[in-house]
C-alpha cells in the first residue's frame, strides 16, 4: 500500500509538473524585457560615466545574473540590490554573487521593479525597453536629487541625459535626478 501511495504521489507531482511548465514558459514570455545580458565592458562603463563609488547604493531594475550590482560592489565598493521578475535570473545573481564574495554588499529581490522602494538608491541602472524606461520615469524623478541613473541602450524620451556615450557598439545614457522645483 506504502509503495501505491508513493507511485500516486510521484505521478500527481508529475501531472502537476507537466500542467504548470506551460503557464512558467508563457510568463517569461510575457515579460516585460527579455533577458539580454549586458557585456562587461558595458557594465564597466555604465558604473564609470555613473562614478559609482563605496559610498553608493546602487539598484539594477531588471537585473538579470546580477554582473552590475556584483561588479559594482567587487570594482567600487558599492552596495546593492538587483530586482529581478524572474526566479531563476534571482538564482544566478546569487551564484554570482557568492563566487565573487560580496554577498555581504549586495542582495537580489525577485519581484516588479515597479513596486520596488528605491528610496536608499544613489544610483539607478537599467537595461530595458523605452516603453518600460517611459513608465519608470516618473518614478525615477521622484528620487532624491543628485540620484545618478544609467540606462544600457534606450533613453528617457525628451528628458535629455546629462551625457551619452558609446562603448563598443552600445549606447550608454547618464541622467541626474533633478532638483525639483
Amino acid at each position: 500500500m506504502k509503495v501505491i501511495k508513493n507511485s500516486l504521489s510521484t505521478i500527481f507531482m508529475a501531472l502537476c509538473a507537466i500542467v504548470l511548465m506551460p503557464a512558467q514558459e508563457a510568463m517569461a514570455q510575457n515579460l516585460d524585457v527579455p533577458y539580454v545580458p549586458t557585456r562587461q565592458v558595458v557594465v564597466d562603463a555604465m558604473l564609470d560615466i555613473a562614478n559609482v563609488s563605496e559610498n553608493d547604493v546602487i539598484y539594477d531594475l531588471g537585473c538579470g545574473d546580477g554582473r552590475i550590482v556584483v561588479t559594482a560592489a567587487k570594482k567600487h565598493g558599492a552596495t546593492g540590490t538587483g530586482v529581478d521578475i524572474n526566479p531563476e535570473r534571482i538564482a544566478e545573481a546569487n551564484a554570482n554573487a557568492r563566487e565573487a564574495n560580496v554577498t555581504d554588499k549586495v542582495r537580489f529581490v525577485e519581484g516588479n521593479l515597479f513596486e520596488v522602494d528605491l528610496s536608499e538608491a544613489t544610483v539607478v541602472s537599467l537595461y530595458l525597453l523605452p516603453k518600460v524606461n517611459m513608465q519608470l520615469r516618473p518614478k525615477l524623478l521622484q528620487l532624491k536629487p543628485g540620484t545618478r541613473i544609467v540606462s544600457h541602450a534606450f533613453d528617457m524620451g525628451d528628458w535629455e541625459p546629462d551625457q551619452t556615450i558609446e562603448v563598443d557598439g552600445s549606447t550608454i545614457h547618464f541622467w541626474t535626478v533633478p532638483e525639483r522645483k
